[in-house]
């Protein structure tokens, strides 16, 4: 994609492409589920579909190409959907693409104790310092992690923060759909 930067990891980069992606569909979307191959195997062994997702003309460089997955339940909580997850040996990574509201540290005294999941979302949506964000997260079999952020009210693609420890309790549960 045009903002990924080509020095980057080959992680890095599938994340970027598929917030680019994603951002392009505008917001208040559902989750959104990736399967993560390795582009030059999909090539050699799958070369019609490599070449229905345009990859034929692709430098043979080591890269990941994400493929969207059916839709991501919207009734059922995210842990038990990603729970339910077993990929094919094919696929060497996932990545997930979910909106939530968050609130700046700053925030984390004012937070009543007293509040359940439902009561708690709602106090939250209320707050004066929410913020909309969109989170891409991938994971590959070997452990390897890469986040995207991208606030609601930056949304540019120059404001985009990377990093692998950005979300850690949603890349564990990424990782988890790789155990055995």
């Amino acid at each position: 994609m045009s903002n990924t930067p080509m020095a980057a990891s080959p992680l890095t980069r599938a994340v970027l492409e598929i917030d680019e992606y994603v951002s392009g569909l505008g917001w208040d979307q559902a989750a959104r589920l990736f399967a993560l191959v390795d582009t030059a195997r999909l090539r050699a062994q799958e070369p019609s579909l490599a070449a229905q997702l345009g990859l034929e003309d692709e430098p043979e460089t080591a890269g990941l190409t994400p493929i969207e997955q059916d839709e991501v339940p919207s009734g059922k909580p995210l842990d038990e959907f990603l729970a339910t997850i077993a990929w094919p040996d094919a696929v060497v990574g996932c990545a997930l693409t979910v909106e939530r509201l968050m609130l700046p540290p700053s925030a984390e005294a004012q937070v009543p104790s007293d509040l359940d999941e439902a009561r708690l979302a709602e106090w939250v949506a209320r707050h004066p310092e929410r913020q909309e964000v969109r989170m891409t997260v991938a994971v590959l079999r070997d452990g390897s992690r890469e986040s995207a952020l991208r606030l609601r009210e930056k949304d540019s693609p120059t404001e985009v923060l990377t990093g692998p420890d950005l979300v850690p309790g949603l890349a564990d549960a990424l990782a988890a759909t790789f155990a055995d």
